[in-house]
């Protein structure tokens, strides 16, 4: 038997349906060494009774019952509401029996008399099949939100959360998370989770996505018949979540009559299914997020005060993205090689420009409204700097995307390279053709000459914006910041001769 069974089993139940009152002691006592709840039962029609009072994992049912017997136990093996193992026993054993129970649904067939070890094992490999369906129906309701937990950014607002996370994430404690809308508070969550070792899922909720009257039955389950609709028991969110981390988002849409129900629950560790009797023992931790100001929530009445200081033990306040615009380059980059991969296409670099663009703007959606205009601009083919320009009813000034990297350094204009050169005839002349302005070039100059000239209009024609102009160009910024290098060494000498 797994010596971390009794963690992982916490909250797992079990009933026992048998006539004689010895096996029921014997497997009741040694169940209940792993297991937080363990019932008994001498027929079908008591285990039935019990069946629809609380939720079972896991039936251990002898065959030869007076009345039913085991097999003909149908409603624990409809398949509209099936919800647990059965482990068979009997001490008349025969092919056609056994055959019977396999059809039936059985998850295993026990003769007896059986060594308690065999039993046990068996009910290991059936609860260990449990706790895979769950940490599946974790994953697959969390598939789509899925993303790594890393945290980009090296600000200082941004060092110190990190640093935050780390300390507190072995704690067990719950911790409340606040922030503006789209400052990353799951993920933030995720990280806490993935810092904290525990071995169950994370599993996500978002309090204000839930009909109220849906809540608790989402977070606690409920049993087959609890209310109309309810043809079979549903585990719920806190179950799924065992001895891992529910993350509780927008806890302030929460209403009221849910807020005691959940703070019961936090401080029994245990919840009681939406129509049951009994309470079942859970190992989760709370990770609660929020937009609101939950102080002012609970001033104005609309916020339970115990339940607020429950969930703020600890507190992790996220900055808003315009407080860490240093992080912007970071996340810009991020965003782009990601999306990039996601849509297929091409990675970019941006420029000085549109990062300096993207730092002068507020963000009043944070990391959300930037990896949304991450993926505008990438499938637009608009740089963000053109955008931004686009808004305010400028002309943009450049027409696609850069795909090789640039860079940016010191820089001269245009009127000081030429400055230095000192050679006005390098300046092309200009010509009108179909009241068009359009640029030639005395046909005694070189080819150098000419690239020169042309770059230097090009530059010009983006008011010295050289990052703009290497768009235009084709060229990377440092290539055309090797050129202006060349020319002012090249006018440089000239002067000194």
């Amino acid at each position: 038997m797994n010596e971390n069974a009794s963690v992982s089993w916490s909250a797992v139940s079990v009933l026992v349906v048998d006539d004689e009152p010895g096996m029921r002691a014997i497997l009741k006592k040694a169940l209940s060494k792993q297991f937080a709840q363990v019932d008994v039962a001498e027929s079908i029609e008591e285990a039935e009774e019990l069946r629809k009072r609380c939720h079972f994992d896991l039936l251990i049912v002898d065959i030869n019952l007076p009345g039913r017997s085991g097999i003909e136990w149908h409603e624990a093996f409809d398949p509209q509401t099936r919800r647990s193992d059965v482990i068979f026993m009997t001490g008349y054993a025969d092919l056609e029996t056994a055959i019977k129970a396999l059809r039936a649904g059985a998850s295993d067939f026990i003769l007896k008399p059986f060594n308690l070890d065999q039993m046990m094992q068996s009910v290991q490999r059936c609860i260990e099949r449990r706790l895979v369906e769950r940490q599946n129906f974790a994953l697959q309701r969390d598939v789509e939100r899925s993303y790594p937990v890393d945290i980009i950014g090296d600000a200082h607002s941004t060092l110190s959360m990190k640093k935050l996370i780390g300390q507190i994430a072995p704690s067990q404690a719950a911790v409340l998370v606040e922030g503006e809308s789209g400052t990353g508070k799951e993920l933030v969550a995720r990280a806490l989770h993935q810092l904290s070792k525990r071995s169950g899922p994370f599993v996500p909720l978002n309090c204000g996505a839930i009909a109220p009257d849906l809540l608790e039955s989402e977070l606690f389950g409920h049993v087959s018949g609890a209310f109309t609709g309810a043809k079979k028991g549903r585990e719920g969110l806190f179950r799924v979540a065992n001895n891992g981390t529910l993350f509780l988002d927008e806890i302030g849409e929460m209403p009221l009559s849910m807020q005691s129900s959940l703070l019961r629950a936090l401080e029994q560790k245990s919840i009681r299914p939406v129509g049951a009797e009994r309470e079942v023992q859970v190992d989760v931790r709370i990770v609660a997020a929020t937009n609101r100001n939950l102080k002012e929530e609970v001033a104005e009445g609309r916020f339970r005060r115990d339940l607020y200081y429950r969930l703020n033990v600890l507190t992790i306040e996220l900055p808003a993205l315009r407080e860490r615009l240093d992080d912007i380059p970071a996340l810009a980059y991020h965003f782009t090689q990601q999306l990039a991969k996601d849509l297929g296409s091409k990675a970019v670099n941006w420029t000085h420009e549109d990062i300096s663009a993207m730092q002068a703007y507020d963000w009043p959606g944070n990391i959300r409204e930037l990896r949304n205009m991450m993926e505008r601009c990438l499938l637009l083919g608009k740089p963000p700097a053109d955008y931004w320009r686009e808004l305010a009813g400028e002309a943009p000034a450049r027409a696609e995307l850069a795909s090789d990297p640039v860079t940016q350094g010191p820089s001269q204009s245009v009127d000081a390279v030429l400055s230095a050169d000192g050679n006005e005839s390098h300046q092309p002349c200009r010509c009108q053709e179909n009241d068009e302005k359009s640029f030639c070039y005395p046909s005694d100059w070189t080819l150098k000459d000419v690239e020169k000239a042309h770059i230097m209009q090009v530059v010009d024609s983006h008011a010295g914006n050289k990052s703009a102009a290497a768009r235009q160009l084709g060229v990377a910024r440092k290539t055309l910041e090797r050129k202006f290098k060349e020319w002012a060494d090249e006018a440089l000498t000239t002067t000194e001769q």
